[in-house]
């Protein structure tokens, strides 16, 4: 019963669209028809600019980081990563959008490892930060980190519901950027630019 309560709270915390609401109350704006529609923090931040992108960053990881550490805590490892999966799945289709397109879960799912194995979850940001600062590029950045995770897992000897997450989320990962994945062969994917984008008109 515990083990069930807490996958459901992260399905349902992962849910809650942060940078939809954020958004919507700040500027009175959906943040789906601006930028690249997406309500993560990566198009907010490119949108709004870092005060608005930065807490979305924030709580975007703490959808993940809370169930995980608290099914780990309560139950074990299995426990933790099967509910930051459902705070990711909830990121990605958010009950309180009406399952409508979310987010592209990286932030949340990087809350998750931060939750279960911190170590982990340290190397993966260390890893997106790496690849995003040389090329620029928020989607290479994630690609790459959910690619090396499970090696990395594998490397550090974690248990297998770790790395099993860690495989499954990486396929994740690259499935919900295929859209980018044609672009950066195409060579039109856009450079993040910290500076705050053009008003949306």
């Amino acid at each position: 019963m515990t083990a069930a309560l807490v996958v459901l709270g992260g399905y349902l915390l992962g849910s809650m669209p942060f940078g939809y609401w954020l958004v919507l109350l700040l500027r009175g704006e959906d943040i789906r028809t601006v930028g690249s529609g997406n309500i993560g923090a990566t198009n907010v931040w490119r949108t709004y600019g870092k005060a608005y992108g930065i807490p979305i960053v924030v709580l975007d990881v703490a959808k993940g980081f809370v169930p995980a550490l608290v099914g780990t805590i309560l139950v074990g490892e299995l426990v933790g990563v099967v509910a930051g999966g459902a705070a990711m799945l909830g990121h990605w289709r958010p009950l309180f959008l009406r399952f409508q397109k979310g987010g592209k879960m990286v932030a949340t799912g990087g809350g998750t490892f931060l939750g279960v194995v911190p170590l982990l979850g340290l190397i993966g940001i260390a890893i997106w930060l790496v690849v995003f600062l040389v090329f620029r590029y928020a989607s290479l950045a994630s690609m790459a980190t959910g690619v090396a995770l499970p090696f990395v897992a594998l490397a550090l000897g974690e248990p297998w519901p770790v790395i099993a997450f860690a495989s499954i989320a990486g396929v994740a990962v690259l499935v919900v950027h295929k859209a980018n994945i044609a672009r950066l062969r195409a060579g039109t994917e856009s450079r993040f630019h910290f500076r705050r984008g053009p008003k949306p008109a």
